[in-house]
């Protein structure tokens, strides 16, 4: 073999590796993002398969119990109050002090050691006070509301499916604090991972569900998968975490009434008030409009909602990167960073949007069974695009929250309110497409028009000296 066909063999696997560089350049690519990105499509992906077998398997008015649950479910934002985020931006900032290696050891600065380990703690007894509570008002909740909206012709075994999905709820509660603690810690690109795993396990407990004719229990199965994975993710990194609950904080902990509380009561605002934009929409359709209607909302968001997390994932996924750059005052890193996820992100979303109302447009002129599952083509379009513009407004909050600071709490929580009145409104006197229609006016206006003057006005605040020099 001469050297001429030893270079030509050569080349192919060089040009793939340029490739693969040039894509991870242009498209902002790191390890968390690919793991984000694969658990996110992957849950988007058998979103489609799920759809289908709901199609499939569950009448149309069981179809609108199952998304009514998984609203109702989401009740445990009022009870999070956001503190997630506050343990993970904390948590970040100690970090850039400190080194965690891969067997969980920490070294550096003792103060910030110290100030780390309290932040656990205090996430620890936050959240078992938090799950008690949930599950104290989210079962009778959902047995009220359920037992109080039943409608005429429509029998469905609602309770025990109810029961189970709240329940698995309360547990998954738990654990959420330690996943966004790891994040916080450096361990981004490791919790993408689990994530993924748990994405996978997740489906293929709903899909068992649904197809053995036991459907409305795959809510519960979904949520009970990821808690098996996330517990024993944790179980294998249980040396950091036993080090940290038992390190002692003595007077260098993190005061919660100086230092959480002024952070966290308006987060809180904000993610109640996430509640009331995306969950308001399945409750009211299915009190005024019936458990069909709130069924076709129900799927139509779903197929709006996978494309903006797989999206975000550029985002979300550079959240301890953010405090961590601005620990160390690198504000022009940091900008860099976040316009450029941005960028990633909304391109993804938008690629997103228009194949997805593309498929359902042509399912409907061509009188597709399926399509009578989801809206019209027209509320449906409005309805991406509000999602759209609902992701540009989090990614804002999102790089605002990095610096441990809530701005958007006011704006958010008059977001909430409108939606909530505007789907109030139109689901008593025209239905879906009132309310979608509602929705984008509120988040042009308000989310994309007064988000970005809020964002504008503390990146120049913040960053002053950076803006004048």
């Amino acid at each position: 073999m001469d050297v001429k066909e030893i270079s030509e063999r050569s080349s192919p696997p060089s040009t793939m590796a340029q490739w693969l560089s040039l894509a991870r350049h242009n498209l902002g690519l790191d390890r968390a993002v690919v793991f984000t990105v694969l658990a996110r499509a992957w849950a988007s992906g058998s979103g489609l398969i799920t759809v289908f077998l709901i199609a499939r398997f569950l009448s149309p008015a069981e179809q609108g119990y199952y998304y009514t649950y998984t609203s109702l479910i989401a009740l445990q934002m009022v009870f999070e109050l956001g503190f997630s985020q506050v343990v993970m931006q904390h948590a970040s900032h100690e970090r850039a002090h400190l080194s965690v290696d891969v067997n969980g050891a920490v070294t550096g600065d003792e103060t910030a050691h110290a100030r780390l380990a309290s932040v656990l703690q205090l996430s620890v007894r936050w959240y078992g006070a938090g799950a008690l509570l949930l599950g104290l008002a989210l079962i009778p909740a959902g047995l009220y509301f359920f037992s109080s909206h039943q409608h005429l012709g429509d029998i469905v075994p609602w309770r025990g499916p109810w029961i189970a999905a709240a329940s698995a709820t309360v547990f998954a509660f738990q654990l959420d604090p330690l996943y966004s603690f790891f994040e916080g810690c450096g361990f981004v690109s490791n919790i993408a991972h689990m994530r993924w795993m748990q994405a996978i396990v997740g489906s293929l407990l709903a899909w068992t569900t649904l197809i053995t004719h036991h459907g409305l229990y795959a809510p519960a199965a979904v949520i009970t998968g990821q808690v098996v994975v996330g517990a024993t993710w944790l179980f294998l990194r249980r040396g950091l975490l036993f080090d940290l609950l038992a390190h002692k904080t003595g007077k260098r902990h993190i005061s919660w009434q100086n230092e959480i509380w002024p952070f966290q009561w308006r987060i809180a605002i904000s993610w109640i008030s996430g509640y009331f934009v995306y969950q308001t929409f399945n409750p009211f359709l299915f009190a005024y409009r019936g458990p069909v209607a709130a069924g076709k909302m129900g799927m139509s968001l779903s197929f709006a909602n996978a494309v903006m997390v797989i999206a975000m994932a550029w985002v979300s996924t550079k959240n301890a990167p953010f405090g961590t750059l601005i620990a160390q005052k690198r504000y022009l890193q940091l900008d860099a960073l976040f316009f450029r996820a941005l960028r990633h992100s909304v391109f993804v979303a938008g690629l997103g949007i228009i194949v997805i109302w593309s498929a359902a447009t042509y399912l409907y002129s061509a009188h597709n069974r399926y399509a009578e599952k989801l809206l019209s083509p027209v509320p449906f379009a409005l309805l991406l695009i509000a999602a759209l513009l609902n992701h540009v407004f989090a990614s804002m909050a999102i790089y605002l929250r990095a610096h441990k600071q809530e701005k958007l709490f006011q704006l958010s929580l008059s977001i909430a309110v409108a939606v909530l009145i505007s789907n109030y409104f139109f689901a008593r006197i025209s239905g879906a497409l009132g309310m979608v229609a509602g929705y984008l006016v509120i988040m042009v206006i308000l989310g994309i028009g007064g988000g970005t003057l809020i964002f504008n006005k503390y990146r120049r605040l913040w960053h002053a000296y950076e803006w004048n020099g």
